[in-house]
């Protein structure tokens, strides 16, 4: 036996000494040992690394993974998320990351594929708990009889821009806790209350979100590009006039003339444009026929004081029924 290694144990004594005859010293020994033991460092609970492609499925892993999980977002909140500019952190991120949550639909098409080849995390793959793709159970909108390159950025599943209905943001919060419990089933009673809070959120704003737009019911709304048929769809607009030709191609004067005269027969009053789009085009159109460009964007972050996503369907509601008015 290698008496050495006993002596530097700076615990032997103690523990001999409690078994010991001294049992006047016991007790203090046996304090002694609790201390020492104390201070020896905790190791806490890893939080769960957590990838999420844009900002809305980002904050809804921060809604219910709260302090246990860790959240990297790609795409900035005022980036166009079909052009994001991948990064070598990216893969990086990837590599390590516990979870991904991404579209599913598409969007992500042009960036996401080369960086999953490059990280090599099999956890991430389709199908795996740590995959989350937003769209599981969403009935896209717009889907296309034929793509073609002709028909410009059009997604062959549909329109993947569903996260602003609330009640398709709920859905895509219930497949995060899902995946979270899989994952981590020592905190899925934490994640399954988190999602529960957020669902009542949603609920309780839902009338409150309806009651505001109510009144503007079936009116029509021009849009730079085609975002928001999922917004229209639950709020009871009609947002199917856009100065974009087709998805994805600038817009000719040509065009923004033929948008000019619908928007004047349909006495259209707002033209929804996003951060990344040319807010002076939305500007030269709206001058034409008497309407307001209206500053909307799709992720929490993008817009002033709309660091949630709760924050962000206020904004927009808030900023639609104001120009509709």
């Amino acid at each position: 036996m290698n008496t050495n290694l006993i002596k530097k144990n700076p615990f032997s004594n103690v523990v001999a000494g409690i078994g010991g005859p001294g049992c006047r010293h016991r007790r203090w020994r046996l304090q002694l040992l609790i201390a020492a033991l104390a201070m020896i460092p905790f190791v806490a609970h890893a939080k769960l690394n957590v990838v999420a492609t844009l900002p809305d499925l980002g904050s809804f892993a921060r809604e219910i993974g709260g302090d246990n999980v860790s959240v990297t977002v790609l795409a900035k909140p005022t980036e166009d998320p079909h052009f994001v500019d991948a990064r070598p952190s990216f893969v990086v991120a990837l590599r390590s990351a516990d979870v991904l949550i991404d579209g599913g639909a598409e969007l992500e098409l042009g960036w996401l594929p080369p960086l999953l080849q490059n990280a090599r995390n099999a956890k991430l793959d389709v199908g795996k708990p740590g995959r989350v793709q937003a769209s599981q159970g969403v009935r896209l909108m717009n889907v296309p009889a034929n793509v073609t390159r002709a028909a410009g950025d059009v997604h062959a599943l549909g329109n993947p821009h569903f996260g602003v209905d609330p009640i398709i943001a709920k859905a895509i919060a219930q497949h995060i806790a899902q995946s979270f419990s899989a994952i981590d089933p020592a905190n899925a009673t934490t994640y399954d209350a988190n999602y529960k809070k957020f669902e009542a959120s949603i609920n309780s704003k839902l009338q409150q979100w309806g009651a505001t737009l109510s009144p503007f019911k079936g009116q029509h709304v021009a849009a730079y590009h085609d975002s928001w048929p999922y917004f229209g769809h639950r709020f009871g607009l009609e947002i199917d006039i856009f100065l974009e030709p087709k998805p994805g191609i600038p817009p000719s004067p040509s065009h923004l003339a033929e948008v000019i005269g619908q928007m004047k027969a349909q006495k259209i009053k707002a033209v929804i444009v996003e951060p990344y789009h040319d807010r002076k085009i939305a500007e030269r159109v709206a001058s034409a026929t008497g309407a307001q460009v209206v500053d909307f964007a799709q992720y929490p972050g993008a817009l002033p004081n709309t660091d949630t996503y709760i924050k962000l369907i206020d904004a927009l509601v808030s900023r639609l029924a104001t120009a509709l008015k």
